[in-house]
């Protein structure tokens, strides 16, 4: 047994993955909609990921912006990627809807309810996301409102600490050793869920499997090819934009970021995904502490550019579909809404579906149409939060910069 056990956490984390998506799709092919009794055990792991995702954010931002020249240039340096990136994502999403024209290919019918959300705005999302105090993010998982108090408590430390160090002393080096320590237990527990990650993933392809099937996607063929299409085109640009400006290789890429990609289209979350993929950024791909912690973690609140990508084909799909065109000043505004409502979106699965209603609305499409892109959206939604993650990855290579690989790891590991 000990050997057995012993093979199974020397195996790849992806293959395990890879095999509890392959088990998935059997068990939910055979069960059917007995497969929703394995959800739990995928809520128990997803549960303890989301959980840690929350204090690793905290502890690994506060290093960063403590321990490392965090300056303006850095911060801006990022922003510009994760902004550069999300554009090209619509404009290729798009490009690909104005030449498949895919809604031209679908007849459905008239949808008799609307989607029952409440229509989605940046500014009272934001507003409640701003963390009124030190409790509520934590409790409730709030990345956003954590991510605002580690910013602040970091700079804070690193103003005080600076000015001891002027006067002669450091009386932070203790709650530093602590935050360090925290640190180093939040990895270890991490790692441990990890062991227990592929079976959720069995369990949350069964389920979804049994319960919905493949019949939607049937249905919806082409505007699934095509949204398809485009996120491959994305995965194509993060490829040549990594060769030009990282010293991370392609392949390397692929191969380092494997277990984060595989969990992303396992689970459709990329909250649950950010611990592995701050993982893979710094032990597979060698990615400096600092800017891993900027790059995956502060950079994947914001940056969701599968998402970004999938609503402005949405809005155009929905236009061709119903024979409503949509000028270039409105996909224009297509473009606008989409970057603002992707910066707005959660890491959790189908959270796109609230801010493509501000997306809808801005450009005057019926809102019960987004109806239509439900039965489906349990597989694009995996797509699009691997390339989501992917982005954030992409970006985050980018902000390492161009030092060789050697030395880059020594700085990993020093």
């Amino acid at each position: 047994m000990n050997a057995n056990v012993r093979r199974y956490r020397r195996c790849p984390l992806y293959l395990k993955i890879i095999c509890g998506l392959v088990l998935g799709i059997i068990l939910g092919l055979v069960l059917g909609k007995d497969a929703a009794s394995l959800k739990p055990i995928s809520d128990v792991v997803l549960g303890f990921l989301k959980l840690l995702a929350t204090p690793l954010i905290f502890l690994a931002v506060v290093r960063s912006l403590v321990f490392t020249d965090a300056g303006a240039r850095r911060a801006g340096r990022l922003m510009y990627l994760l902004m550069s990136n999300t554009v090209i994502a619509i404009i290729v999403g798009l490009l690909v809807a104005n030449v498949v024209r895919p809604g031209a290919w679908v007849k459905l019918e008239v949808p008799t309810k609307s989607i029952d959300k409440k229509p989605y705005s940046l500014i009272a999302d934001l507003l409640e996301r701003i963390p009124k105090d030190w409790i509520t993010p934590f409790a409730k998982n709030e990345i956003l409102g954590v991510i605002v108090l580690s910013i602040a408590l970091g700079i804070g430390l690193r103003v005080v600490r600076s000015a001891q160090k002027q006067a002669g002393r450091d009386d932070t080096q203790g709650l530093m050793a602590t935050i360090e320590t925290l640190y180093e237990v939040v990895t270890v527990v991490l790692h441990w869920v990890f062991e227990l990650v592929p079976f959720a993933v069995l369990a949350v392809v069964a389920n979804t499997v049994g319960t919905q099937g493949f019949a939607p996607f049937r249905s919806l063929l082409i505007f699934a090819l095509s949204v398809i299409l485009a996120l491959s085109l994305m995965v194509a640009f993060y490829l040549i934009r990594l060769r030009l400006s990282s010293r991370v290789r392609p392949m390397q890429f692929l191969r380092g970021g494997v277990d984060a990609f595989s969990l992303a289209f396992s689970t459709a979350s990329s909250a649950a995904t950010l611990p592995v993929t701050y993982e893979c950024a710094t032990q597979k791909l060698h990615v400096r502490p600092e800017n891993a912690s900027l790059g995956v973690m502060v950079g994947g609140a914001f940056n969701h550019d599968g998402t970004a990508l999938y609503e402005a084909m949405a809005a155009l799909f929905v236009s061709q579909l119903i024979g409503q065109h949509l000028g270039l000043e409105q996909q224009l505004i297509v473009v606008l809404m989409s970057i603002v409502a992707s910066v707005g979106a959660a890491g959790i699965p189908e959270a796109g579906l609230v801010t493509m209603l501000a997306v809808f609305t801005a450009v005057h499409l019926p809102t019960e149409y987004v109806a239509f892109l439900l039965p489906l959206d349990w597989l694009l939604d995996r797509c699009r939060t691997t390339v989501n993650v992917m982005g954030d990855l992409t970006s985050t290579c980018i902000l390492d910069g161009r030092l060789p690989n050697e030395a880059a790891a020594e700085i990993s590991h020093g």
